[in-house]
């Protein structure tokens, strides 16, 4: 048995309590039970329990709840409570130990010190000054709507159902430091399973956060286990991830190289090749660059952006300025079509200066390969463009500082543990199309550099995009009305065993225009020559799988129609929108279905003609995109610790679990 405690005394989580020390509880015990008698303050935000006395057991867990407390299913640090029949157990913020309290119906039996105890005060006081702050940022429940899904702190993930508006009688419970009353508050109202309801207090949002997951949420009932232990496991799971987050990082700490030294012309006249302003966000993410070269210590940034903003003219720059230095630099991206795309923008830029940029894929000769090997070797090649044959134990460089890295979560398990071994010791960039969830930026923003990129380029218009049953007269109108402007169009059928077929049919429909055709099951020097050949216009219309998804960008190509949008995903959609309206000409997207549609994919279809504005995907397609964002970073293995309690609890507990590691 521990030591018998005849009063306690509970203090809220509040600033003006984390200030104090336990000493100070002490010394003015009775001048804080004398104050909860007049002063709302303390009679809010204190609860003054006593031996053998008798109060309601609902009553002291909700006051709990309203000082702030967090039910777990075993109590192991101050500011949390749990419960098992007639026992509560807590471990209040202003005591050394942990407590536990014996009810009998509603009569304090025993209170009694446990021997859990606070091994560094002021430790405990920061971490949970802290979580207050982190529970802030986290809870941003504004604009909830009726239907949408919320996650309570305590109790799990309900459906929200409204506001409601109470006035009651309260009954007096003067032990509690309340007395009879009517009580006129506005409430949130939350379903859980089997019709339960819980009515949580405005006020008490910080104990509320936004559902964001990958799929419909499980709903458990209001008092089941189910929650408690999923919160507990993942707790654990997530704990694990930051501590693997925290070597890394002083992994980083430790390895150093030179710092940069400022630019000088060649950086100055790369940047002057490029046609267009920069916009805001990529100033930013360019200062933050230059401040992390200047460090002694190697640069791991994220860039994250939507489609089309800018991202790769970043990483030219920043390749230029490693190459200043006296380094090499490679560029690592996901596909051959796109590394290629790379190269030849890259070359045509960067024509003038006395740099030797090469490509390295499966579309070279043995010869080729072994040529730009050679140059790798011996420092004649500058910069390197290729798809994961980079990883490739053959491929040597004489002095490599940097690495940019297009799209990391679309390289497999082996190719991700050899870039893990390499961010140790070099510069890394990588950049990431889809937009990284607010919530996760605040979690992660203290272990990993990261630039936002949200701002559209100047001059980027809308793309007008219309919804619509698939007929022959929408296609032909819509081709040749691209073709009346010297323009070209994608046309997805996303069926490589069907395509030849469609492509007859649509030769059919519109006569006047060329067709070629481009998927993932080509020979890629053919899929290349194609492409070439689409950039330099000698046919109309590409028609395409979903191959055009990543990073192709063709100014003259303002027309896309999608021959069934049902079977793209919002985010997917929003992507391949994201490849037309990519110059200052007025560009169309037809996203056509067939006669039956299913109500989720009407709606679907509905979110993405609401999302017309460059940039709009963050905010109407918030989440899928935030979804898929978090999946990136976070990688597959955590997908479902985000789905069981929501991206935004999920981001605060990882938020917590960091800060609580770096103490």
């Amino acid at each position: 048995m521990g030591l018998s405690m005849p009063k306690l005394l509970i203090a809220s989580i509040t600033p003006y309590f984390l200030e104090k020390g336990n000493a100070w509880f002490e010394e003015n015990f009775q001048k804080l039970a004398d104050a909860r008698k007049t002063q709302p303050f303390f009679e809010e935000n204190t609860l003054f329990l006593e031996q053998s006395q008798t109060y309601s057991l609902s009553e002291v867990l909700r006051k709990l709840d309203e000082l702030g407390y967090e039910k777990v299913f075993s109590v192991s640090e101050p500011g949390e409570f749990t419960i098992r029949g007639g026992l509560v157990e807590l471990f209040p913020i202003n005591t050394n130990n942990a407590v536990r309290l014996e009810f009998l119906g509603n009569k304090v039996e025993h209170i009694e010190q446990l021997p859990l105890e606070v091994k560094d005060e002021t430790k405990a006081k920061e971490i949970l000054q802290k979580r207050l702050k982190s529970q802030k940022l986290f809870s941003d429940i504004k604009n909830v709507k009726e239907g949408d899904y919320l996650v309570h702190l305590d109790h799990g993930v309900a459906r929200f159902a409204g506001f409601y508006d109470f006035s009651l009688a309260r009954p007096s419970y003067p032990q509690l430091g309340r007395a009879k009353d009517t009580e006129s508050r506005n409430y949130y109202v939350l379903e859980y399973a089997a019709g339960d309801k819980l009515y949580v207090p405005s006020g008490l949002e910080r104990k509320l956060s936004r559902y964001i997951g990958f799929s419909d949420p499980r709903v458990s009932r209001l008092s089941s286990p189910f929650w408690i232990k999923t919160k507990r496991r993942i707790k654990e799971e997530v704990e694990k991830l930051a501590k693997q987050l925290l070597e890394l990082y002083a992994q980083r700490e430790v390895a150093t190289r030179t710092p940069y030294a400022p630019s000088s012309d060649i950086s100055k006249e790369a940047a002057a090749t490029f046609p267009f302003e920069e916009t805001p966000d990529q100033k930013e993410a360019l200062q933050d660059i230059e401040k992390d070269l200047e460090t002694q210590n190697p640069m791991d940034r994220l860039v994250c952006g939507d489609v089309g903003f800018g991202k790769t003219e970043i990483a030219l720059r920043t390749m230029v300025r490693s190459l200043e230095q006296g380094y090499q630099s490679a560029l690592l991206a996901p596909t051959t079509i796109l590394a290629y795309q790379h190269f030849q923008n890259f070359k045509a830029r960067l024509q003038s200066l006395p740099l030797n940029v090469a490509l390295l894929s499966r579309i070279q000769t043995a010869k080729e390969q072994k040529d730009i090997l050679k140059g790798l070797r011996e420092g004649n090649i500058d910069m390197v463009i290729g798809t994961h044959r980079l990883l490739s134990k053959d491929v040597q460089f004489k002095n490599l500082g940097l690495l940019v890295i297009d799209d990391e979560q679309r390289f497999g398990v082996k190719q991700k543990e050899k870039l893990r071994e390499l961010r140790t010791s070099l510069d890394v960039l990588s950049l990431s199309a889809t937009p990284i969830p607010r919530t996760l930026y605040m979690s992660l923003s203290s272990l990993k550099n990261i630039s936002i990129i949200q701002t559209p380029p100047p001059g980027r218009t809308a793309v007008e995009t219309t919804i619509g049953k698939w007929n022959q007269k929408t296609v032909k109108q819509a081709i040749l009305e691209e073709l009346k402007r010297n323009g070209q169009a994608y046309y997805l059928h996303n069926r490589i065993g069907t395509i030849e077929g469609v492509k007859k049919l649509l030769q059919k429909i519109v006569p006047e225009a060329t067709f070629g055709v481009a998927h993932g099951r080509m020979d890629e020097r053919q899929l290349i020559r194609t492409m070439d050949d689409f950039k330099n216009k000698k046919f109309d219309v590409l028609l395409a799988t979903t191959i055009i998804e990543n990073g192709l960008d063709l100014p003259n190509v303002n027309t896309l129609l999608v021959a069934d949008a049902t079977n793209l995903g919002l985010a997917q959609a929003y992507q391949i929108r994201g490849r037309i309206g990519r110059s200052h000409k007025k560009a169309y997207a037809y996203f056509l279905y067939p006669s039956r549609i299913s109500g989720n994919a009407k709606l679907r279809l509905k979110a993405l003609q609401g999302a017309q504005e460059p940039g709009s995907g963050y905010r109407i397609a918030l989440r899928d995109l935030e979804i898929r964002g978090a999946g990136n970073i976070l990688g597959k293995e955590q997908s479902g610790n985000v789905n069981a309690i929501g991206l935004n609890l999920y981001c605060q507990i990882l938020s917590e679990a960091v800060e609580k590691l770096k103490q």
